[in-house]
């Protein structure tokens, strides 16, 4: 995928862990719009990529936001980005959408956890602009902790619903609450850590079909050892592949000189999506909705494999 040098123009502390990053091209022209829900691959000082939510205007061309909350046990990303400066240079793809806007929806709730408010940030701002119907609720432990919660409350104060400090245990409730006064038509956002966003899926899922359901997700899934994989076969544009236990399909494709895009490798980022022809998946991802998983029409080939001995598949 083709990355283009940006020029950090703008550094802020948006809570006590999270700072974001104002980028612009370096040689001044726009970076262009992008669809709310975007997001970008970033390419940090240690040369480790990394997927960040655009927060943005998504209709303003002149620069594109992200956010990035420094974790504790980080693996080189966020601790490396929290050390970039004013008019340093990063890397980051042209933006794309995991994430995007039902345009069959009668009311869109937007529902965030802690950093997971950085998506839907910019789907907010883009409704709240567009006049579309949406709420947002935004759970983080504190206030001080919320990050963007201030310009949240000066640009739609009347959309935001803010639970702050509220215990694992009495989420439920709020949410259960909310998803039980929807809308038939509505469609749910989320964005969060792992187990908030089960939470929300399973107690949504009890009001509105799970095509309505909408995740970004950019925590890669557990993957099992290799001792656990059976070789297969894959046919792409009439030729045939054959896919070892220890080696991913988009190794092998890659290898043999397949056109397959790839960034992050572990599941989450969606740029490595294929169709699939002919065969079962066995989905091993972070970033297919449980509809699409169902489908078996798509898969994502940098970690996903085949339920059985040969997928017959094509570019997406």
């Amino acid at each position: 995928m083709a990355l283009i040098d940006v020029t950090v123009a703008e550094i802020i502390q948006e809570s006590p862990t999270v700072r974001s990053f104002r980028l612009a091209k370096t040689d001044g022209s726009p970076l262009g719009t992008y669809l709310p829900g975007a997001h970008i691959d970033v390419v940090g000082p240690t040369s480790i990529t990394r997927q960040y939510s655009l927060f943005s205007t998504p209709d303003a061309q002149d620069s594109f936001a992200f956010a990035v909350k420094r974790e504790e046990n980080s693996r080189g990303g966020s601790a490396a980005l929290h050390e970039v400066g004013v008019g340093d240079v990063l890397r980051i793809s042209s933006p794309r959408n995991l994430l995007s806007i039902a345009t069959d929806a009668t009311h869109h709730v937007l529902v965030a956890a802690g950093i997971g408010i950085t998506p839907m940030l910019s789907l907010a701002r883009y409704m709240d602009v567009h006049g579309i119907s949406f709420e947002l609720h935004y759970f983080a432990r504190s206030e001080k902790e919320a990050a963007f919660l201030p310009l949240l409350r000066d640009r739609c104060p009347e959309k935001l619903r803010a639970h702050l400090g509220v215990a694992r245990e009495d989420q439920d409730e709020i949410l259960g609450t909310t998803f039980a006064g929807m809308d038939p038509g509505a469609h749910v956002y989320t964005c969060g850590p792992d187990g908030f966003m089960t939470k929300v899926v399973a107690l949504a899922g009890r009001h509105v079909p799970a095509g309505s359901i909408h995740l970004e997700n950019f925590h890669a899934a557990e993957q099992p050892d290799a001792s656990e994989n059976s070789a297969f076969e894959v046919e792409l544009e009439g030729e045939t592949y054959q896919v070892p236990a220890d080696r991913s399909i988009v190794e092998v494709l890659q290898e043999n000189g397949c056109d397959v895009d790839t960034s992050c490798q572990e599941g989450i980022c969606g740029t490595c999506i294929m169709q699939v022809l002919a065969g079962t998946p066995i989905h091993r991802d972070n970033v297919l909705t449980q509809s699409e998983k169902e489908s078996g029409e798509i898969m994502a080939v940098c970690v996903s494999r085949a339920a059985g001995e040969r997928l017959v598949l094509d570019y997406y």
